[in-house]
């Protein structure tokens, strides 16, 4: 499974890529606003630090619209996953995008249904929004195993992103469904180290250690 650091802060996707754990980033027009930066500078930055597909969004929403904010986003880097919404313009825009041969990042899926049309647009990754629907009381990793039966069946190409990542539990999980990437906040996946038998275990090892009086180096 591919690791993509949903983020537009810069040091924070260095750290985990100097890891090796960096496989593309995902960026919305939320993170931009956090970042307080340009959109075409951060990405273009993120673009050189990362060899992976970085996802830049378009605002837009006609289709239209979308197609020349998109053309523009494509320009920054030859690694750039032109994002649009899950709408019928974006779909449009997807299909437009994917003919000359972008990559493309469906965005703000919440249906299996939604996920059949942007693959047979062309998509190169939808993501399925998992937090946001466990917050209506939705099942967000019951919608990574539909859209993972129903890609398998037809042998769809695009990529299944898991976004809206909240916990280190939303990572397994979709590791063990098949996500073929998750998107997650550094934090996140900096989490994914952590476990209390390990750090109890460690303490005793320090504890035992230093009774020895003794030393490596």
């Amino acid at each position: 499974m591919k690791f993509f650091v949903d983020t537009a802060d810069v040091a924070a996707i260095k750290e985990l890529n100097d890891l090796g754990m960096v496989d593309g980033v995902t960026t919305n027009p939320s993170l931009i606003l956090k970042s307080g930066r340009d959109i075409l500078e951060v990405t273009k930055e993120i673009c050189d630090m990362v060899s992976g597909p970085v996802s830049a969004e378009v605002v837009a929403t006609e289709a239209k619209d979308m197609i020349v904010e998109g053309l523009k986003l494509a320009k920054i880097a030859s690694n750039i996953a032109i994002k649009v919404p899950l709408t019928w313009d974006g779909l449009t825009a997807c299909k437009a995008f994917a003919s000359e041969g972008h990559m493309v990042n469906v965005t703000l899926c919440f249906s299996a249904a939604q996920a059949i049309l942007a693959a047979k647009a062309g998509a190169t990754f939808i993501s399925p929004f998992i937090g946001r629907l466990d917050d209506i009381n939705l099942d967000g990793l019951e919608l990574i195993e539909d859209i993972r039966m129903i890609y398998d069946n037809y042998d769809f190409k695009t990529e299944i992103l898991a976004a809206s990542i909240r916990s280190v539990n939303h990572i397994s999980d979709c590791a063990k469904i098949g996500a073929d990437v998750i998107t997650a906040p550094p934090a996140v996946i900096k989490a994914m180290a952590n476990h209390v038998l390990t750090d109890k275990g460690l303490d005793q090892f320090l504890k035992d250690w230093a009774k020895t009086g003794q030393k490596i180096v």
